[in-house]
């Protein structure tokens, strides 16, 4: 069933399942609440009714009998005795009233006048502007007026009732929120758990209790995750054995090469061989970038692993600077945060001829950021640029080196490691890679 245009169109509709699952069961309880208890009530008020009715009949005639057999002068003693909720005689003539009764009206008048119509002739009217009030009015045995003022009070409802209701109704609207709890709980945590979805990190199990399908849903999910993991593992021990068997033939090529004599062919081919271990080195680098949390955990300072950093690019006379530094200690995996940092320090220095390197605390962990003033990327392209092999149109050329996996290379690590990477372009000009641990 299609939701109404006019509840899509207000936003009325919850979008959650939980919300949906909580409207329709509250409601669906609510309304057979409502129609069990208009039952019960109607019921009652029937029965009631039945016995108004049955009263009304017996204490008519029996209370007839008595004020027609009283003297004149004992008969305003004896009214108020006679009275009745629904009922009461007046000695008199009463109020005019009018012919036309409703249907309550001529059953009420018909049990008066069979009540007591042999005896005595009644006429019943109904009094104008009085709801459902009537009056029979009737002449005694000495010629006497007596009305028969009949005027039917709602059924009264008991003080506690109301409060009853409402405890119900809460305890319709507790049991509706656990009974959704408990179906969507294991779809929240299937979705949490594909959420944090990663095959290179030891993750407990998604458990596989309760009802049979949500069990079902979460093996399929365990053997799904087992499965990807182990598709990833064979993929590293495949490239890691073409490596090795990649790494004989190049050596003897490049051997071969050297033993050629000089010519520009020769170094053509060099140059190509050169390409081809790096891109054998950097393929298999990144596939083992998935198993970065192999590596232990330390604490190490990390001001002095930044500048430690910095004065290795300088003792090679590159032009790598610490703009901002934080002192305190954090856990990080060291020869994974080193290869982050030298993969963004090195992508710096290739497209703006520096490096700056700014540490900020943040909570438990840091953000460590490599800025330089080179052409930046565009806006549109800064999470390609993460893709691997993916490498911008000014930087397709040999010259420039690269295989297009630096950053995707940087971005997986710390993914691995529990941190993350960002771009943005900094202001002025350039690019800002952000990495933030812990």
């Amino acid at each position: 069933m299609s939701t109404p245009l006019a509840l899509r169109d207000l936003h009325l509709w919850p979008r959650s399942l939980a919300a949906r699952l909580f409207v329709i069961l509250l409601a669906g309880v609510i309304i057979a609440h409502a129609l069990s208890f208009g039952v019960i009530f109607l019921e009652r008020y029937v029965t009631a009714r039945q016995v108004m009715l049955g009263t009304l009949e017996n204490d008519v005639a029996t209370s007839v009998a008595i004020l027609d057999r009283l003297p004149a002068d004992e008969r305003p003693a004896w009214v108020p005795q006679l009275d009745r909720g629904a009922y009461s005689f007046m000695l008199g003539a009463g109020q005019p009233g009018v012919p036309e009764l409703s249907a309550r009206g001529a059953d009420i008048a018909a049990r008066i006048r069979d009540a007591i119509g042999g005896r005595f002739p009644v006429t019943v009217e109904a009094i104008p502007g009085e709801g459902q009030r009537l009056q029979a009015h009737l002449t005694l045995h000495d010629g006497s007026p007596l009305t028969i003022d009949v005027n039917p009070a709602p059924m009264p409802l008991a003080e506690w009732l109301p409060y009853a209701l409402i405890a119900q109704l809460l305890l319709l609207v507790a049991c509706c929120w656990l009974a959704v709890r408990q179906a969507i709980r294991p779809l929240a945590d299937l979705a949490q758990a594909a959420d944090a979805l990663d095959p290179n990190r030891t993750a407990p199990r998604l458990s596989e209790a309760g009802p049979s399908e949500v069990a079902r849903a979460a093996g399929a999910f365990n053997a799904m995750r087992e499965r990807i993991a182990q598709y990833l593992e064979e993929r590293v021990q495949i490239l890691a054995a073409i490596s090795h068997d990649l790494q004989t033939p190049i050596t003897r090529m490049k051997l071969r090469a050297e033993m050629a004599d000089e010519s520009v062919e020769k170094d053509k081919l060099m140059q190509d061989l050169d390409e081809i271990e790096r891109l054998v080195k950097e393929g298999v680098a990144y596939a083992r970038t998935a198993h970065g949390d192999a590596e232990a955990a330390t604490r190490i300072d990390i001001g002095s692993f930044i500048e430690s950093l910095a004065y290795d690019y300088q003792d090679t006379g590159k032009d790598v600077t610490v703009t901002a530094s934080a002192a305190g200690t954090v856990t990080v995996r060291p020869h994974a945060l080193r290869r982050i940092l030298t993969n963004l320090v090195d992508n710096a220095l290739k497209f703006g001829g520096a490096a700056e390197l700014s540490v900020a605390r943040e909570g438990e962990g840091v953000r460590i950021s490599v800025l330089d003033r080179g052409p930046g990327i565009p806006e549109d392209q800064l999470e390609a640029v993460m893709q691997p092999f993916f490498r911008l149109e000014h930087s397709r050329s040999r010259n420039t080196g690269g295989t297009g996996l630096g950053l995707a290379i940087a971005q997986q690590l710390a993914q691995a490691t529990g941190g993350s990477l960002k771009l943005r372009n900094r202001e002025g000009g350039g690019l800002v890679a952000e990495v933030r641990i812990g």
